[in-house]
């Protein structure tokens, strides 16, 4: 799968999540996504964006556009915050650290035909998910 375009952007602020869904849904657009789809990705992505604010304290985005056999966009929220000590844990659904519902992690990764998260404690997490056409 080639790479047609990357691009990076910070995450560290309310402002930047909304940045992030407003641009996640521009290249979705220029790749071709149903709007379905594109709200699926938007979806999941301001998730992941609001949990690298909150939980990871700030952190980056990187964008791709993916074509070959297949097209689509590719996601890689990565931080350098306090990590994730049982990922297993985390991704069931109703399990939060936080205020929230608890479905997150487990949510996002229902929204996108691909998910994969590394996290280390005291290193910080990495959430790589993908939606294709």
């Amino acid at each position: 799968m080639a790479v047609v375009h990357s691009d990076t952007m910070a995450v560290s602020s309310e402002a930047d999540i909304v940045a992030v869904r407003r641009r996640v849904r521009e290249l979705a657009n220029q790749v071709g996504l149903s709007l379905v789809d594109q709200t699926k990705l938007v979806t999941a992505a301001s998730e992941l964006a609001r949990n690298t604010v909150v939980y990871g304290g700030g952190g980056t985005l990187q964008l791709e556009s993916l074509n070959g056999p297949r097209t689509g966009v590719r996601l890689i929220f990565s931080d350098q915050g306090p990590g994730i000590p049982d990922i297993e844990l985390a991704m069931r659904d109703g399990f939060t650290t936080g205020t929230g519902l608890g479905l997150g992690l487990g949510g996002a990764k229902r929204l996108v035909n691909e998910f994969e998260i590394q996290s280390s404690v005291g290193r910080g997490t990495k959430v790589a998910l993908t939606r294709w056409k």
